[in-house]
């Protein structure tokens, strides 16, 4: 008797390790089933809606070991170029991380590629992990020696945690001098040929003068062109100094958000001037047809520049595309025009609301020297800084 239940309880023991055991089995299988799908259906975080994420510092020094099977990064001093081996692919699967955003037609297409060649190449390169990048534009006098690609780049240094949004800054040359300046002390950049427009760009361009507009318009079809890469961007004029991380005054709702001249206390105030020399754009179906209906707008109002015309058509973006705009407080996001007193809250300050390249340059460096000014005081005597006021443009 007593062997048989010996028995019959070791036959149970040898049926339960079978049971679980097997049961242990499909649960790894299914785990590693499902391992695929769980990196792409991941929720973005915080830092991704924002437009930036912290890249590993030794990546941004080119030694960052490999993750995620990504090929080596080679990466070259300041003032030389920066080849990622990883970028031809980046490029190439665009279409297919961008499913979501409209597509031109083959013969639009076809246009498109002749006018940005190399383009999504260079994008690739300066872009963040979560595709964004910072465009600025220049000719050859805004990037000669000592004027405001210089004092442009200097800010990114001496501000306050922006040096490590350098390497994602793509600097866009509108004329061969330029582009050969920008490759001397910058690693990011690009000649935007425009075929077909016979246009000197290499000297300082009058304000409103046949040149300046094909200038500032070029921009916007530039900007169009980054979004169906599936790239958003932060375009920021050569003549705005950075001292602190804007992407943190971002949000996630908004399809763009753009600094203001004039500022009534709202960020969802649509009656706010705003000023497109420094704005944010998420790529997405509201914001390309946004850019398309923007420069389209460039024939209705004949010697206009592209910031009046938006201004004007704002209400019809939002209303007709459903465009989610939100301005910048000019408290943090400054300019002649409008700008913060207090240097502790200041992220970055714009040469707006002031005509001729001297009387930029002279305002900007006493701008950029009371910055300084304010690092190296105590935190207790940080409060009392000001910035020198008046200056040639700056009042």
């Amino acid at each position: 008797m007593g062997k048989a239940i010996v028995a019959e309880a070791t036959t149970r023991q040898a049926v339960s390790f079978v049971l679980g055991a097997a049961a242990a089995l499909t649960v790894v299988m299914l785990v590693q089933y499902r391992a695929p799908a769980a990196g792409l259906s991941r929720a973005r975080t915080h830092s991704q809606f924002s437009g930036w994420r912290p890249l590993d510092h030794r990546r941004l020094n080119g030694t960052a070991g490999l993750t995620d099977h990504q090929a080596p990064v080679v990466v070259a001093g300041e003032g030389h170029h920066v080849h990622h081996a990883n970028a031809t692919l980046k490029a190439n699967s665009t279409r297919t991380r961008a499913s979501h955003l409209p597509i031109a037609d083959h013969e639009e297409e076809g246009v498109q590629e002749e006018e940005f060649r190399g383009l999504a190449a260079a994008v690739a390169r300066a872009a963040t992990d979560d595709r964004t990048v910072i465009i600025t534009c220049v000719n050859q006098a805004w990037a000669a020696p000592g004027s405001l690609l210089d004092l442009f780049l200097e800010s990114f240094r001496v501000g306050d945690g922006t040096s490590r949004l350098l390497p994602h800054v793509l600097v866009v040359a509108m004329d061969p001098a330029a582009h050969a300046r920008c490759q001397a002390v910058h690693r990011h950049c690009y000649h935007y040929t425009m075929p077909g427009l016979h246009i000197n760009f290499t000297s300082a361009k009058f304000f409103g003068s046949k040149e300046w507009l094909e200038l500032v318009w070029s921009k916007v079809k530039l900007q169009r062109r980054i979004l169906e890469l599936g790239y958003g961007f932060l375009f920021t004029d050569v003549d705005i100094l950075w001292f602190r991380d804007p992407f943190k005054h971002v949000t996630a709702y908004a399809d763009m958000t753009v600094s203001s001249d004039v500022y009534f206390g709202d960020p969802d105030r649509l009656s706010n001037f705003p000023n497109t020399g420094f704005f944010h754009v998420k790529p997405n179906a509201r914001t390309i047809a946004m850019t398309r209906l923007w420069h389209e707008s460039r024939g209705k109002y004949p010697g206009a520049n592209e910031q009046p015309v938006f201004n004007m058509i704002k209400k019809q973006l939002v209303a007709k595309l459903g465009l989610r705009l939100r301005y910048l407080d000019p408290a943090h996001v400054g300019g002649f025009c409008s700008y913060g007193k207090d240097l502790g809250k200041i992220v970055t300050m714009h040469a707006n609301c002031c005509v001729g390249l001297k009387n930029k340059m002279r305002d900007l460096r006493s701008v950029l020297d009371d910055w300084k000014n304010y690092t190296r005081l105590p935190h207790w005597e940080k409060h009392r800084a000001k910035w020198t006021v008046p200056g040639a443009c700056i009042k």
